[in-house]
């Protein structure tokens, strides 16, 4: 069974809606250790085009692994661990803070 942790950048096989193909994204694991199969994700994108309330650049987006600037989308996704395709590497102290303060902005914590 595979194991992922908090701050780890992962590739994700999301499904189309109408559940024929997919396309793989990085994301970011943000909930804790749990015997569940399910992680909450938090999706990247590589658009820094429209950057919403709470969404930001990566600061560290190289030493997370990941090929081109990355900004954090606001979205809280729940996925089966079986759609995780591979880790790619872990986020840095200072963007995971970041990532904590806008969860807490868009859930109203």
């Amino acid at each position: 069974m595979p194991s992922f942790s908090r701050n780890d950048v992962v590739l994700v096989a999301y499904p189309f809606a109408d559940r024929i193909g997919g396309k793989v994204r990085p994301a970011v694991i943000v909930s804790g250790t749990h015997r569940s199969q399910d992680v909450i994700v938090v999706p990247l994108t590589s658009r820094a085009d429209r950057i919403g309330e709470g969404e930001f650049l990566l600061a560290e987006w190289q030493a997370a692994g990941l090929n081109m600037a990355s900004v954090v989308k606001r979205g809280l996704f729940t996925v089966h661990d079986s759609f995780v395709v591979k880790r790619i590497g872990i986020l840095s102290g200072v963007d995971m803070a970041r990532i904590d303060d806008s969860l807490r902005l868009w859930l109203s914590l």
